[in-house]
């Protein structure tokens, strides 16, 4: 039997190196320290705006405290502002706030749901682009050239156009009685309204973009028109994001300072007539921090400034809510502007 010979295994050549040994990556307790530093950067990034907003919280407590010791409650529903004698009520500037926003919405509503609603299931593609834009850009406005706006050319035009047939046909309701000056509660409505249109719009849109497909095609497949398959299905489906989205308008227009100030004529009153000046929260801190020469003054303006954070804030956290109910599972973002 015939042994093959066996041939040794070629050398390696003189210039290969063997294989590096993989670094080891530096380690604490078993977990890589970038990592770990990574994580701890961005737990406090994440935690860095609640913080700042209970010490924002905690500066107005404080700050308010003197006045909430001294009025108690009375403060929510006195309409007494009187610096001089040191007492002091929000009852007007709370109403005004409340008001101007709900007439803000009365009008912005409408307009903002017709636009979301047209860009969404109506418009072609061509379009939809730019009138967003557009519509969007109101949000880009400073709030001082509204104001300005307000003064110079909505308060005239209101005056000439507006209010005469208006008080002709509706001025035996309460609702329009009194002179019409300009500067009243509804030309700060009229403002509002303006201002909040872009935010309602925007969310709308991302709302009934989250409506599934198969809705409208359920609809169609039942001899719908495209607009009974969105009152019937679209819209009823996001329902709950739309009142979000109108909460949030709301939460914008309650804060909302300059523009208001300008046109709203800050009497601190309550009056039922949208013709009549009014006050809100926001316009009297413009208006009389500077002013303010005691520190139970001053406190009472930090109070009303408080009052005026929970409720923004409570208006803003069930607006989200809502949103978030409507849009959970979808990726609702992706698809916005």
């Amino acid at each position: 039997m015939t042994t093959l010979p066996i041939e040794p295994a070629p050398a390696a050549p003189a210039d290969a190196r063997p294989t590096p040994v993989r670094r080891r990556r530096l380690t604490l307790s078993g977990v890589n320290i970038g990592d770990r530093l990574y994580q701890v950067v961005l737990t406090g990034l994440a935690l860095t705006p609640p913080l700042l907003l209970l010490t924002l919280l905690a500066e107005l407590a404080v700050s308010a405290w003197p006045a909430i010791k001294r009025f108690g409650l009375s403060f929510l529903w006195t309409s007494v502002w009187d610096p001089v004698a040191g007492v002091f009520g929000a009852a007007p500037m709370i109403f005004g706030t409340l008001a101007s926003s709900l007439l803000a919405l009365l009008i912005a509503v409408p307009l903002a749901l017709g636009v979301a609603i047209y860009l969404t299931e109506f418009a072609p593609k061509w379009l939809r682009q730019p009138i967003a834009f557009l519509v969007e850009m109101l949000a880009a406005i400073p709030s001082v050239v509204y104001g300005l706006w307000g003064i110079f050319v909505l308060i005239p035009f209101l005056r000439a156009y507006v209010v005469p047939p208006l008080r002709a046909a509706l001025g035996w309701l309460p609702f329009f009685s009194g002179v019409f000056y300009g500067n009243s509660l509804l030309a700060g409505g009229i403002i509002l309204a303006i201002m909040i249109i872009p935010y309602i719009s925007a969310v709308s849109r991302e709302v009934l973009l989250a409506v599934p497909a198969s809705q409208r095609e359920a609809a169609l497949g039942m001899g719908a028109t495209r607009w009974e398959a969105v009152r019937t299905a679209v819209v009823p489906y996001g329902r709950t994001g739309l009142v979000g989205a109108v909460i949030l308008g709301l939460g914008r227009a309650l804060g909302e300072t300059m523009a208001v100030t300008m046109v709203i004529g800050n009497r601190h009153d309550i009056g039922l007539s949208v013709l009549q000046p009014a006050y809100t929260m926001a316009a009297a801190i413009a208006n009389e921090f500077s002013e303010a020469t005691t520190n139970l003054y001053l406190s009472a303006l930090f109070e009303v400034g408080l009052i005026l954070f929970v409720i923004t804030v409570v208006v803003n956290a069930l607006a989200r809510l809502l949103i978030w109910r409507v849009a959970r599972g979808t990726a609702v973002g992706s698809r916005a502007l």
